[in-house]
């Protein structure tokens, strides 16, 4: 198969002849003749060794084969555009749209976002609570901040951070209802932010996957589960990213000195042509930048707490996890969306 493209002016009097309705209309557009424009297609058709549009009939029609090439030619065109105007920008001044996972969003970056207003005063941020790739590709967005496996093609990534994760409830919540063990657990509302697969990873790791745990939520995203176990309504499971913070300040405490590994991690991704733009790798640096220059909150620092106190409460309010003891069967994960 030849890579070679068909030439650019014959490409350009096709697309705006077809979005147009008219040669005519495209001439205008174009500040050509409506020779030229015939004398283009004419030319591209031969190129590509097909019609692109149905001739005889008094509206201008394209072909199946014209139909087909159309939405490729626009969408290149249109990024070639979007990358034309993201490289005009300059460097610390513009406008930049993301979307970013929700609780991470909630939990790690707004928290963070007057250090960015303050280095860059001059970038407007749109920030949208998504963890969807399909906006990848959308020209809304400029950048994608996302919890998964990183494999999306065909646009430029770079994983962030990966995770471990450990249950996590209020202080409040472990003073009326103890969790002095993993069987513990059996008499609480867990709250999933997924399809429950990340709470038997954690059991599976307990050696407690036949823990029978009846009463459970599942939420669309784990900010929505964090924020109920804030709530003091049941248990989540929290990260040192997203949760490290709540736990720093005492909002959040940390049950058992078990942590697992998470089954995808958080990637920074964006179509070639914005990590090309100055603005857009301004943001991505400080994104990174932020991460190394922070010494995140140790969720085991409350677990060790625990473990050297004695069994039952502590002086600060806690519980000392021991040893798993389980009885019942944990469900079946459930199928349903990531954060």
């Amino acid at each position: 198969m030849s890579n070679r493209l068909p030439p650019l002016n014959p490409l350009r009097a096709f697309e705006a002849t077809a979005r147009r309705g008219s040669v005519s209309a495209a001439a205008r557009e174009l500040n050509v003749t409506h020779g030229a424009i015939s004398h283009q297609i004419k030319a591209l058709e031969e190129s590509l060794n097909t019609a692109l549009f149905e001739r005889g009939g008094k509206r201008l029609k394209l072909t199946a084969q014209g139909a087909l090439f159309l939405p490729a030619v626009t969408r290149a065109f249109g990024e070639i555009a979007a990358a034309t105007a993201l490289m005009k920008r300059p460097a610390t001044s513009g406008e930049l749209a993301v979307a970013c996972v929700p609780a991470l969003l909630s939990f790690w970056l707004i928290p963070r976002l007057d250090r960015f207003t303050q280095q860059y005063p001059d970038i407007r941020l749109t920030l949208i609570a998504s963890n969807d790739p399909a906006n990848l590709q959308s020209q809304d967005v400029d950048i994608c901040f996302l919890y998964g496996n990183g494999d999306w093609p065909d646009v430029w990534g770079r994983r962030w951070s990966t995770l471990r994760l450990f249950p996590v409830a209020s202080p409040t919540l472990l003073n009326s209802r103890p969790l002095r063990s993993v069987r513990d657990l059996a008499d609480h509302v867990l709250y999933h932010g997924d399809d429950g697969r990340e709470w038997n990873t954690w059991f599976a790791a307990a050696d407690a996957l036949d823990l029978g745990c009846s009463r459970q939520h599942f939420m669309s995203d784990a900010r929505l589960s964090i924020e109920a176990a804030l709530h003091g309504q049941g248990v989540a499971l929290g990260d040192t990213i997203t949760a490290g913070n709540l736990i720093a300040k005492g909002e959040l405490v940390v049950p058992f000195d078990l942590a697992v590994p998470a089954n995808d991690a958080f990637y920074v991704a964006c179509r070639h042509e914005v990590r090309a733009a100055p603005i857009a790798k301004v943001f991505i640096d400080w994104l990174f930048a932020s991460l190394e220059a922070e010494s995140l909150p140790e969720p085991r620092t409350s677990a060790h707490t625990l473990l050297r106190a004695r069994p039952g409460r502590t002086a600060q309010g806690g519980y000392q996890p021991v040893s798993t003891g389980a009885k019942r069967a944990l469900p079946a994960p459930r199928r349903k969306s990531k954060i």
